[in-house]
């Protein structure tokens, strides 16, 4: 699979390089520090870099589902909740919700689930607890999205959840505008979950613990 590097990235990992470069010839030159010392810091300088642009690596997506039935995952990572919860933002009713989550290894672009309309947007600030706890749905920093489907009056919502890591969270949607499904929604730095809320009799295909690949795993199908 062929990789390129998101624009998220590009001015941090330029910050880096610099950082980690000046440090480097710092400690070489300013300080008498044994060769061996300084080897070992000039290697985990490079690893450290080389993780960082694993991060903000997004794979060429190739769309093999074009129909507004499917869900496609938003996200890269693993499913960690299928339940039954009372949607308290937008719906206000009762609503399937599935969560995955993103290690700081996962790809944390995140994508549209299906095509059509944004219908609504909103950034709410808050806590950093880790992604996985219950409440960090409601109490971390994260921006929801409604999108309704081009094809029926269903609507999906999608909330991108910071974590204990993930400090930014990037969205590109606004409301009254089209997507089509797959295409990148926003993203999040260094790990962190994405919460989807489904019509309650959608047909669920995932299951827990699953791994799933954004823009790719069908996670539901709509009745």
């Amino acid at each position: 699979m062929k990789y390129t590097l998101h624009r998220e990235g590009r001015n941090i990992l330029l910050g880096w390089a610099i950082g980690l470069i000046a440090l480097n010839l710092l400690l070489q030159y300013a300080f008498s520090l044994p060769e061996i010392l300084t080897t070992i810091i000039l290697v985990f300088s490079i690893l450290l870099y080389l993780g960082m642009l694993s991060f903000f690596r997004i794979p060429q997506l190739v769309m093999e589902y074009f129909d507004n039935t499917l869900i496609i995952a938003p996200a890269e990572g693993k499913i960690v909740v299928i339940e039954e919860v009372e949607e308290k933002e937008y719906f206000k009713d009762r609503r399937m919700q599935v969560s995955i989550f993103m290690s700081p290894a996962n790809v944390h672009v995140n994508r549209s689930p299906i095509s059509g309309t944004v219908k609504y947007t909103k950034y709410h600030p808050g806590d950093y607890l880790v992604a996985w706890h219950p409440k960090s749905s409601e109490l971390n920093e994260r921006f929801t999205s409604v999108i309704e489907s081009a094809d029926s009056e269903a609507e999906v919502l999608v909330r991108q959840i910071a974590g204990k890591l993930a400090r930014k969270i990037s969205n590109y949607l606004k409301e009254g505008t089209n997507i089509g499904q797959g295409e990148e929604l926003g993203f999040i730095k260094f790990g962190s979950r994405v919460d989807i809320f489904l019509p309650l009799d959608s047909d669920i295909k995932v299951s827990l613990n699953q791994k799933v690949k954004g823009g790719e795993t069908v996670i539901a199908e709509l009745k």
